[in-house]
């Protein structure tokens, strides 16, 4: 009995190690830089109802996002603005999430680094825009008059800021004679035909609407904000700490994500109206078919995050005062995991 004992014994031993080295394998398959990968039954994922968030809104349509991370469930989180996306992450209620770089620099200064961006998703995509018969053909005309931003600390407040400084202007706040002002997008079309602004500096599908809706004028174009249009609208952002615990996750993500890029790139008519249709389901307020193919053409979908536009925006953040100081940029980007799916699948990495 004693010997049978013992030989149970032996035989539990080695087949736990067996496991144990079996897991651990496992673990570190689809890792980048940790030991291992938790389990994870939810993974919360953060957009908005916004045509620069479109890889989301056609992997929520097509249900390709929950195929490929097959037994993980999603919860989807819907926000409307960069900050209150932001306050969600920093209490530890969003794991992923599309969202503008403006906030997530933010994000990533209020969390002392554990905010972290994985992905870029969308480029340019916005547009100065003067009310219906305006005089304003230029920068330099903004000159005493008043334009709306969608919100302040933005991607649009900081382009608004930088184009004024590149021509010897302020905004009022800092002795200047521009008056810059927070709105929402939908209230800009009536503050422009009641005359209550002058311009507005505004991301798609809402320059397009505008245009439509009252007959503004493009004061400038998307590839003429910034960079000729190289600078994020959209970025991919995650907890530093849940890109550790669970990389197998957050790579089975970026493989969906690279490849709904690769096909809104590739079949742009059909996605778009994937996009359209999504955007109805959440909203009940589909964009009409022309509003729709402008708003797209002014924008690029890419994985890209632009790196070295994204940390100019940190020096544009603290101009602002956004920003109290500037913080150490060299963990605001984790690139590895995006690498790593980008050359499995035979495409260009990103530094």
């Amino acid at each position: 009995m004693k010997g049978k004992k013992i030989l149970f014994s032996l035989v539990a031993m080695l087949t736990i190690g067996v496991l144990a080295g079996c897991s651990s394998a496992n673990n570190t398959s689809g890792s980048s830089n940790t030991t291992g990968s938790k389990p994870l039954d939810t993974v919360r994922i953060a957009y908005f109802p916004n045509i620069t968030h479109s890889q989301a809104l056609v992997g929520m349509q097509n249900g390709q996002f929950q195929k490929d991370l097959g037994s993980t469930k999603i919860e989807w989180k819907q926000f409307n603005a960069g900050p209150s996306e932001i306050e969600a992450f920093l209490s530890g209620a969003v794991d992923i999430g599309y969202i503008g770089p403006g906030p997530a620099i933010n994000g990533y200064t209020k969390s002392k680094g554990d905010l972290q961006i994985i992905a870029g998703a969308t480029d340019a995509g916005a547009v100065l825009i003067g009310k219906k018969d305006s005089a304003i053909k230029s920068v330099k005309d903004l000159s005493g008059k008043k334009v709306a931003i969608p919100q302040f600390g933005n991607t649009q407040d900081l382009c608004l800021r930088f184009l004024l400084q590149e021509n010897g202007l302020k905004d009022t706040t800092k002795g200047g004679t521009v008056q810059i002002v927070q709105a929402d997008n939908p209230d800009i079309v009536s503050l422009l035909d009641k005359g209550s602004i002058d311009a507005a500096l505004v991301p798609e599908p809402w320059g397009a609407t505008i245009q439509a809706k009252s007959g503004a004028s493009i004061i400038l174009d998307y590839n003429q904000i910034w960079k000729q249009g190289k600078y994020s609208t959209a970025v991919v952002v995650a907890r530093k700490e849940f890109i550790k615990d669970h990389p197998d996750v957050v790579e089975k993500f970026l493989k969906t994500h690279v490849e709904l890029t690769d096909y809104l790139n590739k079949s742009q008519t059909e996605a778009s109206t994937k996009v359209n249709d999504e955007l109805n389901t959440l909203t009940k307020k589909p964009l009409d078919k022309s509003v729709l193919d402008t708003a797209f053409k002014r924008l690029t979908v890419t994985v890209n995050p632009e790196t070295e536009a994204t940390k100019e925006m940190i020096d544009m953040s603290v101009k602002a005062g956004f920003i109290k100081e500037k913080p150490d940029d060299k963990g605001l980007f984790d690139l590895t995991i995006l690498n790593k799916v980008l050359k499995a699948k035979g495409e260009k990495t990103i530094n």
